[in-house]
């Protein structure tokens, strides 16, 4: 049965017509603790949900679509190795990967997946110490002091989203890059400021055959050889994260410096594991420890606490609710923290790869919307940007204000500055301005009777524009791992509701194919067949260079 045929769905849709259009003034009214009842704790996050276009009946009813949906039986087959990534037969176990019961066995096919995990840990911890202490030299006897993480999308943004985040963390010597973009001035740029002796590059493709990591190593590969001159010294300045021994050993790079990852850690999921190589460097094994400890205490969280103090079960059903009834198409993620400037384009991937999807597991497809628009930027700047749609624009688009409590840095009273903002935010979301109240401020402040007539309709904020608060107690490996363990679960949690597989991403592959015949022409290889555009895109190209 179809999600919009439930019985719960039918519920929900007649309790929206009843609510849809009361302003969330009134329930703040007519509750004097919403605040503090709409408000949830775990570990070192919180999070405020109250000014949100809900009550405790809509709630009510949320969790009952939440149970129809088996969602508690779904979250513990994730949990223990059940192959539900189903369009590729493959378990879905990020959270292995994080799982801090020494005792505790996870099993896929009856096999502890576990001391494998340890394993590669170990590793990493390893190679990283020896980098960190200056042990690991290059081929001149140098230390290491840029490193350089090739590789695209999951093997990319959150290991970069990480380190930029924690660079307070970081080791002094070591600077990180990372780069994806097959724009070979990306790669330029990074080169241009590292040196052949002291730079480590990190090349991360699961295959060892994804066509922007690969382009852009082999051209790091070539940079180096022009100064290193001997391929003998890749092995000391060239690692890789991968599961293709022989592409890996045929590059140049030893093979006992890959580090292993597995088919059951999708991409976008993947910082925990071997990916997060650059992370391990950067921080050290004791953060990169903290790290996977947050997450951990986020998915105990998920796992066991009910649905009614749950935080990612929480966020998810107020997205559901949003999308699916009120039509919200897109949901802006906004980080008053200059150190979370890359989460809204890490949550960007994450969630619109795994949920952008219309077909349904059982291969129908759906009548109902799926995953949103994900957008956003950091707080102070998006006030100054985009923030004037949210507050008087047409469209109805939810958006999560994260910040830290603590006050950190030589200018500490900017801290005040910056929270005032988001909780003015919130609040100017959820209360607006009426026009009795714009015309009343207009005459304190001396407009004429016929100004206010002319201007105040300007003035008005409808209000009503829902928003959560998220707020971590500093920003720290242990909150920045519950924080994105909180996202990977809100976004499997509404994959369960919509019955979409949140695990594949074969939306990415048709492009991809495409590409690879219209190089071959570009390159002057044989002409194909194509649209009359592609073909007139193709010969002004090859035009102009001369091919």
């Amino acid at each position: 049965m179809g999600l919009t045929q439930l019985n719960s769905y039918k519920a929900l849709k007649q309790h929206f017509e009843l609510v849809k259009n009361k302003h969330m003034r009134a329930w703040f009214r007519e509750d004097k603790n919403r605040g503090q009842r709409y408000f949830l704790q775990n570990g070192d996050l919180k999070l405020d949900y109250s000014k949100n276009r809900l009550d405790d009946e809509t709630l009510r009813l949320l969790f009952a679509l939440a149970n129809e949906c088996k969602l508690k039986e779904k979250i513990d087959a994730m949990f223990e190795g059940n192959k539900i990534n189903t369009t590729e037969n493959r378990a879905v176990l990020h959270t292995a990967l994080r799982n801090r019961e020494r005792n505790s066995p996870v099993k896929i096919d009856d096999v502890d997946i576990m001391p494998s995990i340890r394993e590669v840990l170990t590793k990493m911890e390893n190679f990283s110490d020896a980098l960190r202490v200056g042990s690991w030299l290059g081929y001149t006897h140098q230390v290491i002091t840029d490193v350089v993480n090739i590789g695209i999308g999951g093997s990319d943004l959150g290991a970069l989203m990480v380190c930029k985040a924690l660079k307070n963390f970081g080791h002094p010597r070591l600077n990180m890059h990372f780069v994806s973009n097959v724009d070979g001035i990306q790669l330029e740029s990074v080169l241009s400021k590292v040196h052949p002796e002291s730079t480590l590059f990190i090349v991360a493709s699961k295959t060892f055959s994804t066509q922007e990591t690969l382009t852009n190593a082999l051209s790091a590969r070539k940079w180096f050889l022009r100064h290193a001159l001997d391929e003998a010294h890749i092995a000391k300045h060239f690692v890789a994260v991968s599961t293709n021994k022989e592409a890996v050993r045929e590059f140049g790079i030893d093979v006992d410096n890959m580090f292993e990852f597995w088919n059951w850690v999708g991409g976008r999921y993947s910082l925990w594991s071997a990916i997060g190589l650059a992370i391990i460097i950067y921080l050290g094994k004791e953060n990169f420890t903290t790290l996977l400890e947050g997450a951990f205490v986020m998915d105990t969280h998920f796992r066991t606490q009910p649905f009614e103090s749950n935080i990612p079960i929480l966020m998810a059903l107020i997205g559901i609710w949003y999308i699916n009834f009120f039509d919200a198409g897109s949901h802006i993620i906004a980080p008053y923290d200059s150190l979370l400037r890359y989460f809204p384009k890490f949550i960007q991937q994450l969630d619109m790869e795994s949920n952008g999807k219309q077909i349904t597991k059982s291969g129908i497809g759906v009548d109902y919307d799926t995953g949103p628009i994900i957008w956003g930027d950091t707080g102070i700047n998006a006030q100054h940007a985009f923030f004037q749609l949210l507050h008087q624009g047409t469209h109805l688009s939810p958006i999560d204000l994260i910040a830290s409590l603590s006050r950190k840095g030589h200018f500490a009273e900017h801290h005040d500055i910056l929270l005032s903002n988001v909780f003015a935010q919130a609040e100017a979301f959820m209360q607006g301005r009426s026009l009795e109240e714009v015309k009343e401020q207009m005459r304190k402040q001396g407009f004429t009777e016929e100004e206010i007539d002319k201007l105040a309709v300007h003035r008005v904020f409808s209000g009503n524009r829902p928003s959560n608060i998220l707020l971590l107690d500093t920003i720290n490996p242990k909150s920045i791992g519950s924080l994105v363990a909180l996202y990977e679960h809100k976004i499997f949690v509404q994959g369960v509701l919509w019955d979409v597989n949140s695990f594949d991403q074969w939306g990415v592959e048709l492009g991809k194919e495409l590409a690879g015949t219209i190089l071959t022409e570009l390159k002057g290889g044989e002409r194909q067949e194509h649209d009359s555009s592609t073909t007139n895109l193709i010969q002004i190209y090859k035009r102009f260079n001369s091919i």
